[in-house]
């Protein structure tokens, strides 16, 4: 039997969203089983039952938007241009690689996102312009992003058959470490009129080293329990005493990685 709207926001209530919250949603479409009326309706489902003073916002990344051969300092020959003009521009209907839940959400009328080619979120609520306001080039999820401000409004972290090495939030919180893995982003974007090629420092990818292990150590010591919403474990966790446990924790993880590959 498929799920229905009503079979998921009963779900949702029981993770514990409630009305009013605002939501970072990171999801696989698939976990949960057949839907009937697909990704459309899991995001309508979320939006129910935060009602019109809540607000859900989901990871709207673009990694396509990149140097497809960053390793390239020299001068470019011919196929090396067209490939890199090949590359799109970031545009607000640009598509997002983040899954079918998120392009439903971004793809709505009443979705607004951020303005970062690769790293950009979309929103839906009440507080959707505020989240999407700013965003900087370098350190996208960092101080002045909408993570941090998300983090602000005390959101949630709606995780739905995904795990911790899909939470974007734990960029964030990478970000503000002492010592945090660091990676370059190259991304077009267009000048006076002229197309040319951006770089900017960021934090670097995980790649499943130590987000699952934060994220783990996190819900058992804040008793957090997933809940199966159709075939899908889903968590729900809270932002503020979220990240000051994973700022502490990761600190410490990427302190002893140091020292051990000094060795």
């Amino acid at each position: 039997m498929p799920l229905h709207h009503n079979d998921l926001t009963e779900g949702w209530l029981r993770t514990g969203v409630a009305e009013g919250m605002t939501l970072i949603v990171h999801s696989s479409l698939s976990s949960l089983g057949e839907v009937d009326g697909g990704a459309a309706t899991v995001v309508e489902s979320l939006l129910s039952v935060v009602g019109p003073e809540g607000t859900v916002v989901t990871p709207a990344f673009t990694p396509h938007v990149t140097d497809p051969s960053p390793e390239h300092h020299a001068v470019p020959d011919d196929e090396l241009l067209r490939r890199r003009a090949a590359v799109p521009l970031f545009h607000p209907d640009l598509p997002t690689t983040m899954g079918a839940v998120a392009e439903a959400l971004r793809a709505r009328p009443d979705s607004v996102r951020s303005s970062h080619p690769q790293a950009s979120v979309a929103a839906v609520g009440a507080r959707a312009q505020e989240i999407v306001s700013r965003q900087p080039l370098g350190f996208a999820l960092g101080h002045d992003s909408p993570f941090a401000r998300l983090h602000d409004v005390d959101a949630r972290i709606l995780l739905i058959g995904v795990g911790h090495d899909r939470n974007s939030f734990l960029h964030h919180v990478e970000s503000l470490t002492p010592a945090p893995r660091l990676k370059v982003r190259r991304f077009p974007s267009t000048i006076n009129e002229e197309r040319v090629w951006v770089e900017t420092v960021d934090v670097g990818d995980d790649n499943g080293t130590f987000f699952p292990q934060i994220g783990r150590e996190f819900e058992q010591h804040a008793g957090v329990r997933p809940v199966t919403v159709g075939k899908a474990a889903c968590v729900l966790v809270p932002t503020k005493p979220f990240r000051a446990f994973a700022i502490a924790r990761l600190t410490e993880l990427l302190a002893a990685h140091q020292r051990d590959t000094a060795q």
